[in-house]
């Protein structure tokens, strides 16, 4: 896992490091020193920890004018035994929203399994940001069942071309549109 790095080819058009609003800026990071870990595995030192034990997390890029985010995750999503949903809600997404964030990309390729508990966060979310939305791109069809045992797809728009997107071939602001597009249609129906 140590060898799997956050996408950086965004980093011309977005650091969170360098974003004064971001609850990442400021950060320095290594390129050896390997200090962040998902059980017995390192991870790359280029992850962001947000308080999690089991999740971890890249803000790819944010557009404060037009609202929206894209957040890469990986490891394991745990609510039944962290609660990360709630040190994700309040150590991240709050400070987003409160910051105009209101459409949200969650990257979900490299998250290995969903432990759900609740939903209320989830809700709390999807009604803190009214006329945004949640969108879950690529994440495995087993996580996906999991957030769908539970509810949360409720409150996290899974399925159809965001399952299987590629993702990288686009820029962020395309990649948002096209997604936005999606999003439309989905709500017109």
């Amino acid at each position: 896992m140590q060898y799997i790095e956050p996408y950086y080819q965004w980093r011309d058009d977005y650091i969170a490091a360098e974003d004064e609003r971001s609850p990442f800026y400021g950060t320095e990071y290594s390129e050896f020193i390997f200090d962040k870990k998902l059980y017995n595995f390192l991870l790359h030192p280029q992850w962001d920890d947000f308080g999690s034990d089991t999740l971890y997390l890249k803000i790819l890029y944010c557009h404060y004018d037009v609202g929206f985010a894209i957040i890469e995750l990986i490891g394991e999503w745990n609510d039944a035994v962290y609660n990360d949903i709630m040190d994700l809600k309040r150590e991240l997404i709050d400070i987003m929203i409160y910051s105009g964030i209101s459409k949200f990309i969650l990257i979900g390729e490299n998250i290995l399994n969903f432990h759900g508990s609740d939903d209320s966060y989830y809700e709390e979310w999807f009604h803190d940001i009214e006329d945004g939305w949640i969108v879950g791109i690529n994440f495995r069809d087993h996580v996906i069942k999991e957030f769908e045992d539970f509810g949360i797809d409720y409150y996290i728009n899974f399925g159809g071309v965001l399952n299987n997107l590629d993702w990288r071939t686009f820029k962020p602001k395309p990649l948002f549109h096209f997604i936005e597009n999606n999003m439309q249609k989905r709500l017109s129906i």
